[in-house]
């Protein structure tokens, strides 16, 4: 079968070219590969046709990217004619039979992509992953979307390292590698930095949960990521890589599903994406999502039963223009809302699946975003400037009721953010490569709380905080000998601080009013943070690194009661040793490993003050040593089994004096700073949010069932181990230590599909979040997991 494709029939050339194809079959990419590198490609093999691979990117001669088009499928590229490629199987296909090529194993499993085509697009350089001196995990776009598509939730079921808060949609704190500084939604910059594509999502904002649909790989690369990315890097990023619009392809896909949660109501999605080719230079991508999630907790106190129906809708829609052969222009736009109905958490002790609140909760989550990026080369170099700006809404209702009168508190987090970078990098030649690249982002956030009760509404102290952050940074490798490379990088960062009190009394005394402009008075902040790292291929398939890094996030302004004050900057060093041998799908064996240590100093966190309210404070110096394991096996063709662990050991050991104080005043009699001391120290002086232990297993089998149809299967269960809830007397309740499991099967062909998969298979409860109101302070809570679910999903491309 020729399968393939003329795009231009011109000569290929030496001269390297940006490359960027989607995942998918080896004739499809070879399609678009094609046209990007001006090039003839015919593939001979129709089961090499058939075979998927994962997708291409980086900038490369034609002839390198033939090649690893041919690689990734299991094949051999051979000239043909000047600009004309023949791709055919690397081996007889009696042999290929009985002993299956690492890349054929690969295409069984939706995640498998080979290791040496991986562009960690993280990196800045689109390094390839055995040259990141540091612990990345990459999740194929495909997989994410098996057995519906979700959110982030996703993501921290497959990387044991990652955690979050379980408020809800909208509302959560993300957390990587035991840095975690809170469970509310406060003026603190967020310990994991989110970004889709080269602009990030959020800056002091919770995480705005976006549905994970035509994703080409989400990358996950653990922390501090201080020298590229600066601040709110503390634990690392997660990085949304979408899909980018094919040039000269018309194409569409949709997937729909339908689901019913035990005890609960029934849900629904759907999904669908197209790509329209406007010229032969211009190409539109759209996508749009919407999903219904079923209650399945019930409010007796109200009569209404599965209040916490939760409804998302949200779209995406990019345009690429091709300037010139090594320029082009990305404009993206999207947007999610976000309703909760109600909360979901219940009364620990009681009916598992009961709240006895008595108002209406639940929050609205509002997220929308606009991306222009120019990228090309300049003499060699590459080049690529992003500009952005992000407008981001949450408002949360929690229950704030005064024994058996209802009373409804609402907080408001509106932010704007306005963000640049540009940076420009040598691809590496002779050993060495180099990126330098400059930045700057404003960011205003407006905290605003209040109070309602029979009709009524009061509002209390809220807050703005405001930045404007400039940044220089660069980084540099230098291979030492063959297998042996060192980087070494740095940021400056000069940032300036500002805010103000919102809805606060006018008639206050002229000191008090003295004392309060001292505190939001302007502030400005310089930082460097380095960084150093090593990396050696001690063989083709293995890769050991050590690396040093800082992280840093900038102060800002709080509410204590009705009082403003100010929280100081908070910073990390964290050392890292680890190792890789091959990766997920590229061979019968792989295995991933790493340890840090991480010291803490002047820690931001979270607490309950006098009026019952989130407040931020420094509460001292800490550390955080954190070990993860994961691996894989082939056991027999079709079938893989993959296993993470993942440890943390967190402290304060040293709190502040205002810890202390905050401690002390929240006890119900007076008591002296060493009777504090003992009460925290009684409730844990752990991070909070984070396990000590937790951990992930999974098999997958996939069967070839005749020329076309083919059955996945996949079969995972995650165990997530004790943790608190905060520090101090109110927020040191237990939570976590449960069992979650999951399962789906996808009979069809490359085209068309029928998915079955049950979610918590045990119908497990569980206590993912002991928060469901900070205000029910002496009433325990417990957020279950969603119970027993089973969706029937169909999904189709054209």
């Amino acid at each position: 079968m020729a399968a393939a494709v003329l795009a231009t029939p011109a000569t290929a050339h030496a001269k390297e070219v940006a490359v960027a194809t989607p995942a998918g079959s080896a004739v499809e990419v070879a399609i678009v590969l094609a046209r990007q590198t001006g090039t003839s490609i015919v593939i001979v093999d129709p089961q090499l046709a058939r075979r998927r691979i994962g997708a291409l990117r980086g900038r490369m001669a034609p002839v390198e990217a033939v090649r690893r088009l041919a690689r990734a499928a299991g094949g051999r590229a051979l000239s043909a004619a000047p600009g004309a490629w023949r791709i055919e199987a690397a081996a007889p296909a009696r042999a290929a039979a009985a002993k299956p090529s690492r890349i054929e194993a690969a295409d069984r499993a939706p995640e498998a992509v080979d290791a040496e085509l991986i562009v960690v697009v993280g990196s800045k350089r689109e390094l390839t992953l055995a040259k990141v001196p540091g612990q990345v995990s990459i999740i194929n776009g495909r997989a994410l979307e098996v057995g519906g598509t979700g959110g982030t939730e996703k993501i921290a079921q497959r990387i044991p390292t990652v955690s979050s808060t379980h408020l809800g949609s909208g509302r959560n704190k993300l957390f990587i590698r035991g840095i975690a500084d809170s469970s509310f939604t406060g003026p603190t910059q967020a310990t994991v930095g989110q970004y889709l594509g080269d602009l990030r999502l959020t800056y002091n904002a919770p995480d705005p949960d976006l549905r994970l649909s035509d994703m080409a790989q989400v990358e996950v690369l653990e922390g501090p990521q201080g020298t590229l990315y600066g601040a709110g890097s503390l634990g690392g990023i997660i990085r949304l890589v979408p899909n980018p619009p094919v040039l000269g392809e018309a194409s569409a896909a949709v997937a729909l599903g339908g689901a019913l949660t035990q005890e609960g109501a029934p849900g629904g999605d759907a999904g669908a994406t197209v790509n329209l080719p406007a010229s032969t230079a211009v190409a539109l991508r759209a996508t749009i999502d919407a999903a219904t999630l079923g209650g399945y907790i019930d409010k007796p106190r109200l009569g209404q039963d599965d209040v916490n129906r939760t409804r998302i809708l949200g779209g995406r829609i990019s345009l690429r223009a091709e300037l010139a052969p090594e320029w082009t222009v990305d404009i993206l736009g999207l947007g999610q809302s976000t309703r909760a109905r109600d909360s979901q958490y219940a009364a620990r002790g009681g009916s598992p699946l009961v709240s006895e609140a008595q108002v209406r909760e639940g929050s609205n989550a509002d997220y929308a975003m606009g991306q222009f990026i120019i990228s090309g080369q300049l003499s060699g170099l590459g080049l690529r400037s992003t500009t952005g700006v992000v407008r981001q809404d949450l408002e949360e209702r929690y229950d704030a009721s005064l024994g058996d009168m209802p009373r409804l508190f609402t907080q408001e987090n509106r932010t704007r953010m306005i963000a640049h970078e540009t940076r420009l990098w040598a691809p590496e030649r002779n050993g060495f490569g180099w990126l330098v690249g400059a930045s700057f982002i404003h960011n205003r956030t407006v905290l605003t709380r209040g109070f309602e009760a029979e009709g009524l509404r009061s509002s209390t102290t809220g807050v703005r905080n405001t930045i404007d952050e400039a940044t220089l940074y660069a980084q540099a490798s230098l291979r030492l000998r063959e297998g042996l490379t060192a980087t070494a990088g740095a940021r400056l960062t000069h940032s300036r601080l500002g805010g103000a009190a919102q809805d606060v009394a006018h008639d206050v005394a002229p000191a008090l009013a003295l004392a309060r402009a001292a505190v939001t008075a302007d502030q400005t902040v310089s930082t460097a943070l380095p960084s150093l790292a090593v990396n050696a291929q001690v063989s083709p398939t293995a890769t050991l690194y050590m690396r040093y890094e800082q992280g840093f996030r900038p102060g800002g302004l709080t509410m204590e009661s009705d009082f403003v004050r100010r929280f100081r900057n908070d910073r990390t060093s964290t050392w890292e040793l680890g190792l890789r041998h091959s990766r997920t799908g590229s061979g019968p064996f792989h295995v991933t490993a790493s340890v840090s240590f991480t010291r803490w100093r002047d820690i931001q966190a979270d607490f309950i003050d006098n009026a019952g309210l989130p407040s931020t404070a420094n509460i001292g110096n800490g550390r955080v040593w954190s070990a993860s394991v994961t691996g894989g096996i082939e056991i027999v063709r079709g079938l893989r089994a993959e296993a993470g662990v993942a440890w943390n050991n967190s402290e304060v050991d040293t709190p502040t004096s205002e810890l202390l104080t905050l401690v002390a005043r929240a006890m119900p009699v007076p008591v002296s700073s060493a009777q504090a001391y003992d009460a925290v120290l009684a409730r844990s002086m752990q991070v909070p949010n984070i396990a000590e232990v937790s951990g992930r297993a999974a098999l997958s089998w996939n069967r070839e069932l005749g020329r076309s149809l083919r059955l996945s299967s996949n079969l995972w269960a995650s165990y997530v181990g004790k943790s608190r809830l905060g520090i101090g007397p109110e927020l040191g309740e237990l939570q976590g230590d449960y069992i979650d499991s999951s399962a789906d099967v996808r009979l069809g062909t490359e085209a068309y599909g029928l998915t079955l998969s049950i979610s918590n298979i045990a119908n497990s409860r569980g206590n993912r979040f002991s928060l469901g109101t900070p205000f029910a302070t002496v009433r325990d809570q417990v957020t279950p997991l969603r119970p027993r679910t089973v969706r029937i999903g169909l999904d189709a491309k054209f």
